[in-house]
Order: C-alpha cells, then structure tokens, then sequence
C-alpha cells in the first residue's frame, strides 16, 4: 500500500514540474531571444488592442530564426540595456517571424529584420525610420543608440500627436 501511495505521489509532482516547464516555455517562446523580462504579445491583433488600451506605442520586430542578421541585431537588443527597459515600460513589444496581414507593416516590402511603430491611432510611423535608405526599418548590431532615438522619438509623437 504505501508503494502505491509514494508512486502515486512520485507521479503527481512529475506531472506538477512537466506543467511548470510548459508555463515557462510559453513565456520563453513569445520572446524568442529578444528579452525574457519583457511583456510580448502574441499576436499583431492583441498588440494592436494592448496598445488602444494602455495608449503606449507598439514596437513591431519583423525577423527568422535562421537569418544570420536577425541574430546579430537581437543579440544586440538583448545587450543594451536601455533598449530592454524602454520595451518593458514603454512599449506594447511584438515579435513576429510570420508577416501580419497589414501591408501597412511593409512599407518599403517585406525583408528582415525590420523594426516598425504604431501609435496608439493605429497609425503605423512610416516617418521613423532606420539609417539605411534601401531598407529603411532595418538595424545593424551597430545602430543601437540610434534605435533608442527612435524609440524615444516613437514615445514623444506619440503624445504629441494624440
């Protein structure tokens, strides 16, 4: 009788520990790399209603896992510190590895990485824009402070513009 007990309660914190791992992994997998300790939405639709709700700017990070560019910049992100903070407090943060159905979100076409802002209008901000004409939402590893002007920038039109 007690080996049924112990087995029993053996498996019930087995299944209790395979539980935790899958919470965890949700959370993980909605970051994918770019900042554990940072709220992401799930999808383009929730961000968009998050962002109505809380009236702060949405951060849209369009990349692939397996571009070699995409990792260098999230690998970047992820270092700077300023860049973490800001998307934590600031930000309604998105990350998508599938494109949205909003040509708006492509507006010089459909490359990676790029990095968009909407305001809290649902206007997607066309005029802030990486330094790279021939891809103008882009970032190198090298473009962080510059990424945070526009990140600053997003958070000023913003209210501003309202």
């Amino acid at each position: 009788m007690l080996r049924w007990v112990l087995l029993a309660l053996f498996l019930g914190v087995c299944a209790g520990a395979g539980q935790q791992k899958k919470i965890s992994k949700k959370a993980q997998s909605l970051a994918r790399g770019w900042g554990d300790g940072i709220n992401w939405v799930e999808t383009y639709e929730e961000g968009l209603s998050k962002m109505v709700e809380t009236q702060k700017p949405l951060m849209v990070i369009h990349h692939q896992e397996d571009c070699p560019h995409c990792q260098a910049l999230k690998k970047a992100f992820v270092a700077q510190k300023t860049i973490q903070r800001m998307a934590r407090d600031d930000f309604i943060m998105l990350n998508l590895l599938v494109e949205t159905t909003d040509k708006n979100m492509a507006p010089d076409g459909y490359y990676v990485p790029r990095i968009l802002f909407v305001d809290p209008s649902r206007t997607v901000r066309t005029d802030i824009k990486g330094k790279y004409g021939n891809f103008g939402y882009t970032y190198e590893p090298s473009d962080m402070t510059f990424l945070i002007k526009n990140m600053k920038r997003a958070k000023v039109l913003m209210h501003t513009d309202l």
